[in-house]
């Protein structure tokens, strides 16, 4: 039976494509203990949700952006005479974007007992509604971009180091201070740069110099400029440059 905390939470993640769970829970010693991975996996399944335990092979569109998806953590609330269970939700900058009422049971058994708490905890989640539906740019952003005319663009003088080689100039979805705004995630080796939809644009590793990073997969780097960032980086034989506002 559940009786948690009453509050209503009214929420749409139809913006995130797939849940991750991981295969072992803070509050337990063994990979997927008395089976709590799975029994979370399969009930999130049912609201829609493409779910994936941490150890399974994930999309590739996962792997190269980690905001497409959430991670599903399952919280300890027991007490010596009830398991109590919450299910949390948390999107790829660690922030809670939802979190069930607590599921509650007197059953001892432990493999039952946590089963049944997290059964109950996934009950509460009536509120979260779900259909897939990728991102779109908001209309200011269409306006912006539609209203942009040559002189808008980024353009940096800098010669290549090949003069035979073209410098072109690319102009990237413009917001309405002129410059592309990114979001920085630390990593183990550097950042991931990610945009206003959420997607990953870059994934810098750490240098020698100061506010100077390579960029990942890229022949490029990219460095900081007075209030700005630069990206440079070859396309095609071509040197690319472009301006960015980085939120760290």
């Amino acid at each position: 039976m559940y009786c948690g905390i009453h509050f209503s939470q009214e929420l749409d993640l139809s913006s995130y494509k797939y849940i991750i769970v991981p295969e072992k829970f803070d509050f337990l010693k063994e990979n997927d203990q008395y089976q709590t991975s799975s029994i979370t996996k399969f009930l999130l399944q049912k609201k829609g949700f493409k779910v994936f335990i941490e150890n399974e092979t994930l999309p590739s569109e996962v792997k190269e952006n980690r905001c497409l998806a959430l991670t599903a953590n399952v919280l300890d609330k027991s007490n010596m005479l009830t398991i109590k269970s919450v299910i949390e939700l948390k999107d790829c900058f660690g922030k809670t974007v939802y979190t069930s009422k607590v599921g509650k049971t007197k059953i001892k058994d432990y493999k039952r007992g946590y089963q049944e708490a997290i059964k109950q905890a996934y009950e509460t989640m009536t509120g979260l509604r779900y259909s897939y539906m990728p991102k779109k740019e908001v209309v200011e952003d269409k306006v912006i971009k539609e209203s942009v005319t040559k002189k808008d663009a980024t353009k940096i003088d800098i010669k290549p180091e090949n003069p035979t080689k073209k410098i072109i100039t690319t102009n990237p979805i413009v917001k309405s201070d002129g410059f592309p705004l990114l979001y920085a995630q630390k990593t183990d080796n550097g950042f991931q740069l990610v945009n206003l939809k959420l997607e990953l644009m870059f994934t810098l590793l750490k240098t020698s110099k100061e506010n100077t990073y390579i960029l990942k997969n890229k022949n490029g780097i990219i460095f900081k400029s007075g209030l700005f960032w630069i990206a440079e980086y070859y396309k095609a034989d071509k040197i690319v440059q472009e301006k960015y506002q980085i939120k760290f």
